[in-house]
């Protein structure tokens, strides 16, 4: 089940990212760019939240 929603919210968000290409000013490529930075922020500081938890 997990993997149709990563599915589906991967899809999602890229239709979103495409329309804010299309409607933000400048160079799509640039934006682009951009995008793929922030996206690969946020995925480094949600790996890092991951503390393991000690066992008993």
């Amino acid at each position: 089940m997990k993997y149709r929603t990563t599915i589906a919210s991967s899809l999602i968000t890229s239709g979103i990212v495409t329309l804010l290409l299309k409607i933000l000013p400048g160079n799509s490529l640039w934006w682009g760019i951009g995008f793929l930075a922030i996206g690969g922020m946020v995925l480094l500081l949600r790996k890092s939240d991951r503390v393991p938890v000690p066992e008993k």
